[in-house]
């Protein structure tokens, strides 16, 4: 153990004189975990990114004032957390995008949402970054915490509220921790606190209570049980056979479409929707992947020019059922290293 304190202190010794390897062996086994907070943070695969890079270059340039006071993973989080904050404040959100297909118009929604930001995020960028040790503070599942619904309620909560209820329920960190990472005084965090869990509480009344989500029938992720339901999905999806589409959502299945805000709530709001959209089409490919640790497909239609990607979905299950959809634009299909189209049969 003392060799490798020995080693940590000549790798930062190093560092702070400018050298740039010994900087990314110190910085690179937190780089994944910071990547995942930003994201949860600013709910935009993008913007976490661009917060990741910005969060490591002011970590370069500051480093000779780190003091060792807190240790690095701890500084770093601090600088990514108000990296976010100064993003989350500047508002310089990618706006909601209407629909731009001409000639068509998707049947009214049930609703439109606020949340047009939202981008899913790969489960092949999770492997160690959500399965840290933390905090004794912490209150919600690693894997609950990544969910679509999850980061989508947290981008509901005040930016300061919002850090907070992250930096202490989900990673654990203590009041007085985040106290100084946010440069006030811990009387403020436990108000803000107060506040963020009861607006996650109204969001999401179960596993905001402060326990375990009590255990459901829904499958586990890549078990035989979720094989199954999401076999019954592509095969559906891909024969645009609405009817089979439709047995297999929940009466109150909700879907989304961001960037556009377009809301569909109920088994029937969404089985005209799908009615919609299989209309014109006679089948489609899925390409399996998996999103926030949920199944997720990339969706390609074929032309006489190709089969091009359109889109990409998650699907949540409840149960034997899918309880929510969402529907992605065919921009995020790079970010899983998917192709924009597929290669033509021989």
């Amino acid at each position: 153990m003392a060799g490798v304190e020995l080693a940590r202190t000549d790798l930062m010794s190093r560092a702070q004189a400018g050298d740039g390897e010994a900087f990314r062996a110190l910085t690179e086994p937190h780089r994944r975990e910071l990547q995942v907070h930003c994201y949860r943070m600013l709910g935009s695969f993008q913007d976490a990114e661009d917060a990741l890079q910005d969060t490591m270059l002011s970590a370069w340039r500051g480093l000779e004032r780190f003091d060792g006071r807190a240790s690095l993973r701890t500084w770093l989080y601090r600088i990514a957390t108000n990296r976010c904050l100064d993003t989350l404040r500047a508002a310089r959100r990618r706006p909601a995008k209407q629909w731009d297909i001409p000639g068509t118009e998707p049947p009214e929604p049930t609703g439109l949402g606020e949340i047009h930001w939202l981008e899913p995020y790969p489960d092949a960028l999770l492997d160690g970054a959500i399965t840290v040790p933390l905090g004794p503070e912490a209150r919600y599942e690693q894997t609950e915490s990544i969910s679509l619904a999850f980061v989508t309620a947290l981008q509901i909560l005040p930016p300061r509220q919002l850090a907070v209820l992250v930096l202490r329920d989900v990673l654990g960190f203590h009041t007085n921790e985040v106290a100084d990472m946010l440069d006030t005084t811990v009387e403020s965090i436990k108000s803000a606190l107060k506040r963020a869990r009861a607006g996650m509480q109204r969001r999401l009344p179960v596993i905001a209570a402060g326990e375990r989500r009590p255990a459901d029938d829904s499958p586990a992720g890549d078990s035989p049980a979720e094989d199954a339901i999401v076999a019954k999905f592509v095969s559906a999806y891909e024969s645009a056979d609405i009817d089979a589409l439709v047995d297999l959502l929940t009466d109150d299945v909700f879907m989304t479409m961001p960037p556009m805000p377009l809301e569909y709530r109920g088994r029937d709001s969404v089985a005209r929707f799908f009615a919609f959209i299989f209309g014109s089409v006679d089948r489609f490919e899925l390409v399996p992947t998996r999103a926030n640790g949920q199944p997720a497909f990339g969706v390609y239609r074929p032309t006489p020019t190709g089969t091009h990607g359109v889109g990409l979905f998650t699907i949540t299950l409840a149960g034997d059922r899918i309880g929510a959809m969402t529907r992605f634009e065919d921009t995020v299909l790079s970010i899983f290293g998917l192709p924009p189209s597929l290669p033509s049969a021989q």
